[in-house]
């Protein structure tokens, strides 16, 4: 079967399609045929030799933590009634909180049986491996965060697959929605999927701006998708006593705060893994996100696909910043 892998650590120009030989399903572990893989932003900054302090990869290995599909194997110890059904996953190796965001730019992939969510009927293969990873960590955000009927909340990077998810979900819960992203694309997506306010944070007013959706106030509650210098200046306009959840780093690394200083303003600030942990349901959310699709509450933005031999293009717009919501591979 054919599988990218990454050569080496470098560009987008390192991945290249191999043969391999087929997986084999451990126990607990079922093979999936892949329709439709995630391609994520840890992806593409793994393939460039960031991280490797966190994830122990090492080239050349396989990318690519998501996948969507239909089961055609399943150990011994499996139920084999999963054989045929149509599921989204992570791959094995795959975990939050641990595992490694690999084997899924593949023709087929294993997966362990207890991730397994069967996808339901109105929904694509692509929607169902979209909220793969960002549909449950959305709504463990959101949740987190609680943001209520009137409120002002930020959310920076988006127009990514997190940040076109949760400007969704709290528009629903009757909070207002300023949606910071880089570009018009990005923006006129936002505002398509019902942000009240749009802000380009390449600009350097753009807190200022921030500032002045509200009327002269501030936001209650800050979403960090960006992280780095963009996230830490989010704070800027952050009321006192109001929340702040830092999930991603799409400007180079995690928002690094002043933690005393929030603290000093009785500023709530997490992490991603603050807000997750041994008890965190991750499959009924991944079943309330597909829920919340599949009647049509909830949109997910798919904003470009690429056939498997074609995953530098998918890397090189990652890289580029011009991708818009979720990235998928198809076979």
């Amino acid at each position: 079967m054919r599988a990218v892998h990454v050569t080496q650590f470098g560009g987008p120009e390192v991945l290249e399609v191999r043969e391999v030989p087929e997986p084999v399903a451990e126990a607990g572990e079922v093979i999936v045929a892949v329709a439709a893989a995630d391609v994520m932003f840890l992806d593409a900054r793994l393939r460039s030799g960031w991280g490797t302090e966190y994830f122990a990869v090492e080239p050349p290995y396989v990318p690519g933590g998501a996948i969507a599909g239909v089961v055609t194997e399943v150990a011994p110890d499996v139920d084999p009634s999963w054989i045929g059904k149509r599921v989204a996953t992570a791959t094995a190796a795959s975990g939050i909180g641990g595992g490694l965001p690999i084997g899924g730019y593949a023709e087929r992939a294993a997966a362990k049986a207890r991730t397994l969510i069967e996808i339901p009927e109105p929904l694509t293969f692509a929607q169902a491996v979209a909220l793969t990873h960002d549909g449950k960590t959305a709504l463990a955000i959101f949740d987190r965060a609680a943001p209520q009927p009137g409120e002002w909340v930020l959310i920076t990077a988006a127009g990514g697959g997190l940040g076109t998810l949760l400007i969704q979900f709290v528009r629903a819960a009757g909070a207002h929605v300023i949606a910071a992203a880089r570009g018009s694309a990005k923006l006129q997506l936002a505002e398509r999927l019902g942000a009240d306010v749009v802000v380009d944070y390449s600009e350097p007013d753009w807190i200022d701006k921030t500032r002045a959706a509200t009327g002269g106030s501030e936001v209650n509650i800050v979403l960090d998708g960006a992280g780095g210098a963009l996230g830490a200046k989010a704070t800027d306009v952050l009321a006192d006593g109001g929340r702040f959840i830092g999930y991603g780093s799409a400007a180079g690394n995690f928002a690094d705060l002043d933690r005393d200083a929030l603290a000093a303003r009785r500023i709530v600030a997490l992490g991603l893994f603050d807000i997750t942990g041994d008890d965190t349901d991750w499959h009924a959310l991944a079943e309330r996100a597909q829920s919340a699709v599949a009647a049509g509450e909830v949109e997910v933005v798919i904003g470009q696909t690429y056939p498997l031999d074609r995953a530098t293009d998918a890397h090189t717009a990652i890289d580029d910043r011009t991708a818009l919501g979720r990235t998928l591979l198809t076979n």
